[in-house]
């Protein structure tokens, strides 16, 4: 029984800096746009809570 490419488990979207972009189609780099604002709203989101534990052990250590 063929198996429908729909039916076929996606490979992981992964980007790695500085890739040849060339050999993408639109769709691919769409996906990794998608994939790499993911990933910086989530860096933003740890740093600013990192920030705020930071400035939290400062105002108790401060005289």
């Amino acid at each position: 029984m063929p198996m429908d490419d729909d039916d076929r488990p996606r490979k992981k979207v992964t980007h790695e800096i500085g890739q040849d972009l060339s050999l993408l189609s639109v769709e691919e780099l769409s996906e990794r746009v998608a994939l790499l604002k993911t990933e910086i709203a989530r860096l933003e989101e740890a740093a600013t809570k990192k920030r705020a534990s930071r400035d939290a052990a400062n105002s108790v250590f401060k005289t």
